[in-house]
């Protein structure tokens, strides 16, 4: 993903959570073709409806700041695809948010001495 479109997703990300105020990010981070979002979610709200706000708002979002991404995707609905993964986490969470916030770097070759 171009560096000016992920700054865009990503302030799109924190302003639908400003209209949802129970919806807590706590890291976002793209790679090239996927999205890592690490998100507080109150347990009376179903994951799978946060998810849809998410996407319809930011793919909204996306099509109108960017006239060649709206024309890449005039056959289909939105950006998204259909599905999503989605885990819970516990004691792991400090993991979970540096996994997110190493995703667009790439890691340095290492080399290993045999004898």
């Amino acid at each position: 993903m171009k560096p000016y479109v992920k700054t865009e997703l990503k302030a799109s990300l924190f302003e639908t959570c400003k209209k949802y105020p129970t919806l807590f990010i706590k890291a976002v981070n793209t790679d090239q073709d996927h999205v890592h979002i690490q998100i507080e979610i109150p347990p009376n709200i179903p994951v799978s409806d946060a998810v849809g706000k998410l996407k319809a708002a930011s793919s909204l979002h996306i099509q109108k700041k960017f006239k060649f991404i709206k024309d890449m995707y005039l056959e289909w609905d939105g950006i998204w695809s259909v599905g999503y993964f989605s885990s819970t986490n516990g004691l792991n969470e400090e993991h979970v948010k540096k996994y997110i916030e190493w995703q667009d770097r790439k890691e340095k070759p290492q080399t290993t001495k045999l004898f």
